[in-house]
């Protein structure tokens, strides 16, 4: 079978009902490479099964001194032979296929909601789930996949075997047909205590990937602090646990492992002893006597991939439950389209019915929110990608014009009103690439860098890429900007998102990382080069509050307050009490 270029052009729609329906839908988005690897399985291990039958024939020829007969025993071993090593090439081959393919569509499932669902992806899952799952789980999930067809395949020749025994000797027969399902079922009470510590295992995997991403993250500021220790010794414990949770698991596996040695060892021993009774009494001959032998030993071939799937479904079941717990995670269901005159700039009011923000179009509002967590929502509904969990109520969308963004595509959504996060992240490239994003064209790289006051974040990057040529649109950003400080690389963002020039922008505390001075140019430069568009500021700086043309106050999750920032500070002392930072009682006892 042909090797599918990956990525795939639609990795598919999941059924995500349960672990098990998820699984079911992998193994029916590849049929063809399903069941090529059971032909290939079958025939592997029927010339295997076979091959016995050869070598018994041939020692029963020469018993009965039959020369014929050994070289036709021969021929026929080394044709089994041969079926056995290109079957076992075919279904190596076609197994990998399965594998890779369920673990690169299931990566591209997640990785498509990541995108669809953007910054409140990591809100409702830790960002270490998100990476095991990225990772580890879908390996798990992809070894599941292949397995099935190679079960299948063991089935059928494990029955095909019986039969053939059956015919021979009924009673040896009987038991190879009973035999093989009985210690396979043998392991199921240690299933459920190793799902368990598995279970466990992964869940403290992931918590401990997450401190540890955050470490990463934070690095430069624990240095700063001299936090290293504190945030290292955290880490030896997550790790700690997540061994000994690992050790736990290992002994039920050990437990299963020896178990499927011992048990099939004993059913070939106890099959073997009933054969040479019957070949001592002179009921069957030795060769037959030596195929019976293969035949029964060969059975241990079925029973360890039976354990194998065991295993396996043991933990796919788990990694494919955490899989679809985050592409279970959706927005409201998608349904028309924002027009051309609504998505464009200055058009349409924006609103937001859960707090009861209206962002007249065309104006630079500020919201000052008293709760942070009131903000982070907020920003969410007003770029129209709110994640809901299955079962949970959603809240009510923002609209546009009118029109509700949580019903409209969501690449429409994003093309209207693009949300800055608070915490925005630079890619690795060049600087040119940076600015290689979707724009009106209205505003170009320079102007919004002039507008971000980053043009000493232009000369830091120079002076760290000496590969530029003194081109800072060739300069590199490292990782995530690691080389640049917090608000080198803020400033750098915000200019990003200048640059889009979108018919809508909100912007999350822009400013938190820099300097008053630089706040106060980046304030006035923001108004400037957004005249006309509608721009929504989410912050308590004094700097930004006073360029706005409306700033709005919200307390208690709904709008209290509407004015200028002057007006404001004389005559809602709760918003006083929020921008400048003064105890709420002391400024309401001064106004009595």
């Amino acid at each position: 079978m042909p090797l599918t270029t990956l990525p795939m052009a639609d990795p598919g729609r999941p059924d995500l009902d349960s672990p098990l329906a998820f699984l079911r839908w992998l193994q029916r988005s590849q049929r063809r490479g399903q069941w090529l690897a059971t032909l290939w399985g079958t025939v592997e291990m029927g010339a295997m099964a076979a091959l016995p039958v050869a070598l018994g024939l041939g020692i029963q020829a020469a018993v009965d001194h039959d020369t014929g007969g050994v070289w036709r025993a021969g021929a026929l071993a080394l044709l089994l032979t041969a079926v056995q090593a290109t079957g076992s090439v075919l279904l190596h081959r076609q197994a990998v296929w399965n594998w890779i393919t369920a673990a690169a569509q299931t990566r591209q499932l997640v990785a498509r909601q990541a995108s669809a669902l953007g910054a409140g992806l990591s809100r409702r899952i830790a960002t270490g789930e998100i990476v095991a799952v990225s990772s580890g789980d879908v390996e798990k999930i992809g070894w599941y996949v292949e397995l099935v067809a190679r079960v299948r395949a063991a089935v059928l020749v494990w029955l095909a075997v019986s039969l053939v025994v059956l015919v021979q000797q009924p009673l040896l027969g009987a038991a190879v047909l009973l035999g093989v399902p009985v210690l396979a079922v043998s392991v199921l009470p240690l299933l459920g205590p190793f799902e368990r510590r598995y279970s466990e295992q992964r869940a403290l995997g992931g918590k401990a990937t997450e401190l540890a991403a955050d470490t990463v993250a934070g690095l430069r500021v624990l240095r700063g602090i001299g936090g290293e220790e504190l945030f290292l010794e955290r880490y030896r414990q997550a790790s700690q646990q997540v061994r000994g949770a690992a050790v736990r698991t290992a002994r039920v596996w050990s437990l299963m492992q020896a178990q499927q040695v011992l048990l099939p060892g004993l059913f070939v021993v106890g099959v073997t002893w009933y054969g040479v009774e019957l070949a001592a009494d002179g009921r069957i001959g030795v060769g037959e006597l030596v195929a019976v032998y293969g035949a029964t030993a060969f059975l241990a071939a079925p029973l360890r991939i039976l354990g194998e799937a065991a295993h396996a479904w043991s933990v796919a079941r788990v990694s494919a439950g955490r899989a679809t717990r985050v592409l279970s995670l959706r927005r409201t269901a998608d349904a028309g389209e924002l027009t051309a005159e609504l998505a464009a700039p200055g058009r349409s009011d924006l609103h937001d019915p859960v707090t009861g923000l209206t962002v007249r179009a065309g104006r630079l509002t500020a919201v000052v929110c008293a709760d942070p967590e009131v903000a982070d929502r907020l920003a969410d509904r007003l770029g129209g990608h709110v994640p809901l969990a299955e079962g949970e109520l959603p809240d009510p969308s923002a609209r546009l014009g009118g029109i509700e963004l949580d019903a409209v595509p969501l690449a429409e959504a994003r093309a209207a009103v693009l949300v800055h996060d608070k915490e925005p992240v630079l890619l690795s490239g060049t600087l040119a690439e940076l600015f290689e994003i979707p724009s009106s064209g209205r505003v170009g790289p320079a102007e919004a860098i002039a507008a971000a006051q980053a043009e000493d974040v232009l000369d830091a990057l120079v002076d760290g890429s000496p590969e530029a040529g003194g081109d800072p649109m060739r300069a590199r950003i490292t990782e995530r900007g690691r080389s640049l400080s917090g608000g080198q690389r803020q400033r750098l963002a915000l200019a990003r998102v200048l640059a889009a020039d979108p018919p809508v922008l909100v912007l999350d505390e822009p400013t938190s990382a820099v300097d008053a001075h630089t706040e106060s140019r980046i304030a006035a430069s923001l108004r400037a080069i957004r005249a006309e568009r509608t721009t929504v500021v989410l912050a308590t700086s004094p700097l930004l509050l006073d360029q706005a043309d409306t700033v709005v106050l919200i307390d208690g999750g709904r709008v209290t307050a509407t004015g200028t920032h002057r007006e404001l500070l004389h005559t809602a002392p709760h918003y006083r009490a929020v921008v400048t930072r003064e105890d709420d009682q002391l400024v309401l006892e001064e106004k009595v």
